[in-house]
């Protein structure tokens, strides 16, 4: 009869112990060190755009905090999914982080029906950063003066409105507007919100519910016309600027937000830090007058309050997409 050798049972058991204090101590070592060199922060849309104005005065302020260079890198296209794939795909240590517009997380996985990454999977959400409003603008060749002149126009004529691509929220403000107001308008996507604005500038399309800190400059140097904020009340910057809810639909409001992701996998630990510096960085006096100038809001909250953010909003968006008939492909 042969007899079981436990004693190799055992020195298996002990060889998997050594294996995981070894990955253990690696892992702690790791999240010790970080950051013992420069960061990447993908920024998914073309350069000009809010997402880039916010990503670059947040990653200065992340370089002071950090101590490290944190190196702004622009990966536009398809609704900001080139950008995540590339972080989806980095390595999970840390130095490759994605700063995310609030429709990547909770539009992408419905109006894209074919993409190489997912969302709920490939990324470990870390704060939501800011919140902030939009501004419905037309462009000066239209002829019309407020919320209401517009809305009627779109009654009569089939008009076309810009944004930062399929999917961003950008877009979907803008139809989530069409869909209060009760028009129709064609959608043109672009790769961000700068090369939409200039083509409302140039009248290449007639309106765009685009956000503040890209709208800004335009609408103070007149290259564009104002007729209303998405926010529940007026911003300080343009006081002169009605919300939708005063100027012609009740009610409406239209907030988009943006959060920093790490890849699947990223140590909690390393992930802890990172937060711990985000909050450093965004309540910064320099960030704090950027934000002010921006009419963004500072967030900051937890993971788990920012996976329910992104559970509570996809099922509102899945509504308007298919009430909307929305796809990317």
């Amino acid at each position: 009869m042969q007899v079981f050798d436990f004693s190799k049972v055992i020195r298996f058991i002990k060889l998997i112990c050594c294996a995981s204090l070894m990955l253990f101590s690696a892992l702690g070592a790791q999240a010790q060190s970080w950051p013992d060199k420069p960061i990447k922060l993908i920024i998914p849309f073309a350069a000009g755009g809010t997402t880039d104005i916010l990503g670059r005065i947040f990653a200065q302020q992340m370089t002071v905090v950090l101590g490290q260079n944190v190196i702004v890198e622009n990966k536009g296209g398809a609704g900001g999914n080139i950008g995540a794939e590339v972080v989806a795909k980095a390595p999970a240590d840390g130095y490759t982080l994605l700063l995310a517009s609030g429709s990547m997380l909770t539009v992408n996985p419905y109006m894209y029906k074919k993409m190489a990454i997912n969302y709920s999977k490939d990324f470990a959400p870390i704060t939501t950063l800011v919140s902030g409003p939009m501004i419905i603008s037309v462009s000066n060749q239209l002829g019309v003066n407020n919320l209401k002149e517009l809305i009627a126009l779109a009654k009569t004529k089939n008009l076309n409105f810009g944004s930062a691509g399929i999917g961003s929220q950008v877009h979907l403000a803008g139809e989530n507007f069409i869909t209060a107001a009760g028009i129709n308008a064609t959608h043109v996507p672009y790769k961000g919100e700068s090369p939409a604005l200039s083509d409302l500038v140039s009248g290449q399309i007639d309106f765009c519910a685009c956000n503040v800190p890209a709208s800004t400059g335009f609408v103070k140097s007149g290259q564009i016309k104002a007729l209303a904020v998405t926010s529940s009340k007026r911003l300080s910057q343009l006081p002169n600027i009605p919300t939708v809810s005063e100027a012609a639909i009740p009610g409406f409001e239209n907030l988009g937000w943006f959060a920093l992701m790490a890849p699947s996998g990223t140590p909690k630990a390393i992930r802890e830090k990172i937060y711990t510096a985000s909050i450093k960085a965004v309540k910064s006096d320099a960030m704090q007058k950027s934000l002010d100038l921006n009419s963004l809001t500072p967030v900051l909250n937890s993971t788990k309050e920012l996976e329910t953010q992104i559970e509570t909003e996809s099922l509102r968006w899945e509504k308007i997409i298919n009430a909307r008939g929305l796809t990317a492909n």
